[in-house]
């Protein structure tokens, strides 16, 4: 950390005048660019008491190895300037405005000899006119496709022209009416050009004239008893009134203006924009910044302006900027946007009527930016803290509970019983953590059973490795833990809390939680505390939630934990608790429709997709083929005879499946070709859940 002692100008070398001023660190990077209208009055607020300095002026100061100024003649020339090297330099402490020039606009090409109407993003280009920018690409589109109806100018790619004009077929635009299909000449170059000069004055807010004309031309058809072309200018019409509706008038005298609107407080800054043209807003677009030095919201404003307009010109600047706060000085940033777009700009603060209305809109918008912002930084961090320490308090714990496992139980009816295992660590979802379980003790439906055989798997497993110091004996899962290898979720392999086997891989179960979660009430709890009591674990809380009153249940005791309904804790356990659920009844879910698509095909050796599929295909349906005779089944190409004989030993020792149900009217369904599910069984009618009972 550098003193700011060390580089300070001696007294007498700062000029008394405008200009430009750089920080440099020891690398000659330049971390800092600001302009003055005295540099000397400038730079001596930089080199005082640190104590005196905003905290984050103070970190700049101590990081640069160096200062060094450029001297201008006007205050004009120093805006300009300091933009310039912003943009060159990208200084790191800086007000930075996160905007990727991201923003959607709406451009037509002028440049070329037929405009098209397309969506665009980054950096404008030359001969190129843009409207916008919108909140989202779909808007624009929505926009384009109800004016193309009267304004049918090309919207097309390059390559799709120049096949168009090849093959002398437009493109279904072309047909329908939405193009005026200058790609099979159609339509002349002047006159696509001029089509598209009416586009773009439309857009550009000039609407009354041409609704007024169409209107005229409409009546004057309908005197001529011309009806058809009566209608579709009648269509016409609605058609850019509808467009027109997209944006609410909200300045009664078509004021071209954008609004600037500044939330802050004392480290951040959120910026709002409303670009209004002809009287209707158009665009809207936001920024949050960091406030690296203490500025003004007059500062704020300028640096917003400058990030605006720094490559705009001619009518891309308004003819006024109503803002919260006026630059200080006021008129060399004036001037600049007057230079910019080629004739008088006003900046201003509305004080009365629509303006200063909408301008309220546009203050709460940059509220409520400020506010989610907030929302958005304080969950990632201060608010999950505050639901790990009330988690804590609740079930009387030593610590925060870091790492939180919960369990689920799911079958349908008592079939494919499976559970999960999902892991949330400082408040967050940690997928490749994940587990899925089947249940292999014992067959029907009994959730304390299955809740009691899952937590004594998944924690003999957690012994396991304890006492092998990380090898893993069962590497696909299938022994006494009973969990499948295939089960678990690779997403982030190699994170697992850097527990990892000697081959570099993952060590399953090797990290244990600080507190067990499990989907239930209290027989649920009772269980999960009994298997871990089994094994002689004391160091693991366990608690449950259950679903109906979202109370919290702890072992042994006989009246739950109830938490505000506002409880950060309460939200985080109702988190865990539905991503469990969600991960039990996906696995189920395949397990389910994997059964339904068994077959007694799958079990023949050798007997592959390819030839089962031709099987199916030569008899009809697995009925027919389970009653052929082994010469019949050879007759099927690929199909020898000893593999005949296989598949004809394998149907018979299969037992027949249970007959199609018409649920709606309870009726057997006759198997018929076309009627069979993937592996060859007949489709029944009605959903799982329908004919099997619910899940769980």
């Amino acid at each position: 950390m550098a003193d700011p002692s060390s580089y300070r100008p001696r007294p007498g070398e700062i000029p008394d005048s405008p200009g430009v001023y750089r920080f440099r660190d020891e690398h000659r990077r330049v971390i800092y660019v600001g302009k003055a209208k005295s540099l000397r009055q400038r730079l001596a607020n930089y080199f005082q008491d640190l104590a005196n300095l905003h905290p984050r002026t103070r970190s700049m100061v101590t990081t640069a190895a160096s200062v060094e100024w450029t001297v201008v003649s006007t205050e004009v020339e120093a805006l300009q300037l300091e933009y310039s090297w912003i943009k060159e330099y990208d200084p790191r402490f800086n007000v930075k405005y996160r905007d990727d020039k991201s923003y959607p606009y709406l451009a037509v090409t002028m440049n070329e000899q037929f405009p098209r109407v397309q969506v665009m993003r980054g950096h404008k280009k030359k001969g190129v006119r843009y409207f916008g920018p919108y909140a989202h690409a779909w808007a624009i589109r929505d926009t384009v496709d109800l004016l193309l109806r009267v304004f049918p100018v090309r919207t097309c790619s390059a390559g799709v022209f120049k096949n168009a004009s090849r093959t002398g077929r437009p493109c279904l635009l072309g047909y329908i009416g939405k193009c005026s299909a200058p790609c099979v000449g159609r339509i002349a170059p002047e006159d696509h050009q001029e089509l598209a000069e009416e586009f773009c004055d439309f857009m550009a807010g000039r609407t009354g004239t041409y609704l007024r004309r169409l209107e005229k031309q409409m009546m004057e058809a309908a005197e001529e008893m011309e009806y058809e072309r009566a209608a579709r200018l009648r269509d016409d019409i609605g058609a850019l009134k509808k467009a027109m509706e997209k944006n609410a008038v909200v300045l009664a005298d078509a004021t071209d203006a954008d609004l600037i609107a500044v939330a802050e407080d004392e480290l951040e800054a959120a910026v709002q924009i409303f670009h209004v043209r002809g009287g209707r807003v158009r665009g809207q677009r936001g920024w949050v910044t960091d406030k690296v030095e203490e500025v003004t919201t007059g500062a704020l404003v300028e640096h917003a302006l400058q990030q605006l307009y720094g490559e705009e010109s001619g009518d891309a600047v308004p003819r006024e900027v109503l803002v919260p706060a006026l630059p200080d000085p006021l008129e060399p940033v004036q001037e600049w946007l007057t230079g910019r777009r080629g004739s008088n700009v006003s900046l201003r603060i509305p004080q009365r009527g629509d303006k200063k209305a909408l301008m309220e809109t546009v203050q709460r918008n940059a509220q409520q930016s400020l506010v989610l912002h907030k929302t958005k930084r304080a969950s990632d961090l201060t608010t999950r803290s505050r639901a790990l320490e009330e988690i804590a308090d609740a079930l009387s714990l030593d610590s925060a509970p870091l790492r939180i496992e919960c369990y689920d139980i799911s079958h349908l009816q008592g079939q494919d019983v499976v559970a999960s295992m999902v892991v949330f660590e400082d408040g967050l979802a940690r997928k490749s953590e994940y587990r899925r379980f089947q249940i292999k003790g014992f067959e029907g439906q009994d959730d304390v059973r299955s809740m009691h055989e899952v937590i004594s798997r998944r924690f003999r497993r957690y012994l396991a490795e304890k006492e092998r110091t990380g090898e893993w004996a069962d590497e696909n899962g299938d022994g006494d833990g009973g969990v499948d290898g295939a089960d678990s979720l690779p997403e982030s392999p190699g994170e697992a809390n850097g527990l990892k086997d000697e081959e570099g891989r993952p060590r399953k179960f090797a990290y244990p939680p600080q507190l067990v979660v499990v989907d239930g009430g209290q027989p649920q709890v009772a269980a999960a505390k009994r298997a871990l009591d089994e094994l002689g674990i004391d160091d693991v809380a366990v608690c449950g939630l259950a679903k109906r009153l979202e109370e919290v249940w702890l072992p042994d005791d006989d009246d739950p934990v109830v938490l505000p309904r506002t409880s950060e804790g309460l939200y985080l356990l109702q988190r865990v608790r539905d991503e469990a659920h969600r991960f039990a009844i996906t696995y189920q879910r395949s397990k389910r429709a994997k059964r339904f698509r068994a077959s007694p095909l799958d079990d023949v050796p050798g007997l592959g997709e390819t030839r089962k599929q031709a099987l199916l295909k030569h008899f009809g349906s697995l009925k027919k083929l389970r009653s052929a005779t082994i010469d019949q089944i050879c007759e099927v190409p690929g199909i020898g005879r000893k593999t005949a004989e296989t598949v004809a030993v394998a149907l018979a020792q299969a037992s027949p499946a249970a007959p199609a149900v018409n649920t709606a009217t309870g009726e057997i369904i006759e198997e018929e070709p076309g009627t069979m599910g993937s592996g060859g069984e007949p489709v029944t009618t009605g959903a799982p859940d329908e004919r099997r009972g619910q899940e769980t």
